[in-house]
């Protein structure tokens, strides 16, 4: 079963180079329910072609969205805490002591709140930035959060005003990934973290379903591995730190009996549905060997 996406609208549609390298060469394409990705033959970057507008994308997020995530978002909010466990992000600042001063986190694409809200009353000091309206509206009222109503570049904070930015299931929404992730590290203290959660495309899943996987959606305009994800984080200034990948078999789809052991061989060997991936912006101490290498395929 394909992950909730916004009904199809008539919106005006351009070709577009790869948002990672600026190729406009390509290797593979999938097709998806009257859209389609194609891949770059230089960097494996997956993009969908054409490209919708962006100012239409942005209309796509409204009272639909909203009533969708206030319907799971506790759901995600747990799944997502989880996440960050795992990959060693300290929820709880606290618990390393060692200072009085709150850390400051900022939630990209905080949706309904719902998460950044749990860090906040875990001790972060959480605001959050959402392009919907409607959805920033209700994070305020039901959480009280500070909430930007824009993007990320928009919202022109100061350079290093946060000790960690993530970003759960925001950038395969993008046009522009690579300027995400510069303003990311732009707005980062030095040995800030960024964690970012996004759909694999080194999944088991993807291989098996190609356009039926079920992260392929009009909504998605880039898919990443960790590897390609990784370089341009690389690019922006980012150095990895840790990554977990999770979901081998969709829930309810048969037979039912694989998604127990597909699910953990699938994290054993990083080729989970969704991945999480920690960063540290890179600090002057730093050697530039460190930036991730060439895209996997």
């Amino acid at each position: 079963m394909k992950t909730f996406q916004t009904a199809p609208r008539d919106e005006p549609r351009r070709p577009w180079a790869c948002p990672g390298c600026g190729s406009l060469d390509e290797d593979r394409a999938i097709r998806s329910e009257g859209f389609g990705f194609v891949r770059c033959a230089r960097c494996a970057l997956w993009r969908q072609q054409p490209l919708p507008d962006p100012d239409s994308v942005r209309l796509r997020y409204d009272r639909e969205y909203l009533d969708y995530e206030l319907a799971r978002q506790l759901e995600f909010r747990d799944l997502e805490l989880k996440s960050l466990v795992e990959v060693g992000f300290p929820v709880d600042p606290g618990a390393r002591g060692g200072t009085s001063a709150r850390r400051t986190l900022l939630d990209v694409g905080c949706a309904t709140g719902a998460l950044a809200a749990a860090l906040r009353d875990r001790g972060w000091d959480a605001r959050g930035v959402e392009v919907s309206p409607v959805m920033a509206t209700r994070g305020r009222a039901d959480y009280g959060l500070d909430i930007f109503v824009g993007t990320l570049e928009e919202a022109r904070f100061p350079d290093g005003a946060f000790d960690a930015v993530h970003a759960s299931h925001l950038i395969e929404h993008l046009h522009d990934p690579a300027a995400f992730l510069a303003e990311c590290s732009r707005v980062l203290a030095p040995d800030g973290e960024l964690v970012l959660t996004t759909p694999n495309v080194r999944s088991f899943q993807f291989a098996l379903k190609g356009g039926a996987w079920r992260s392929a959606i009009r909504d998605h305009l880039v898919l990443f591995s960790d590897r390609t994800l990784g370089v341009l984080a690389g690019r922006a200034g980012f150095v990895p730190v840790s990554s977990v990948t999770w979901g081998g078999w969709p829930a309810g789809e048969r037979p039912t009996f694989l998604k127990k052991p597909l699910d953990a061989a699938a994290k054993r060997l990083g080729s989970g549905d969704v991945m999480c991936l920690r960063f540290r912006k890179r600090g002057t101490g730093d050697a530039a060997s460190l930036a991730p290498g060439a895209g996997r395929r």
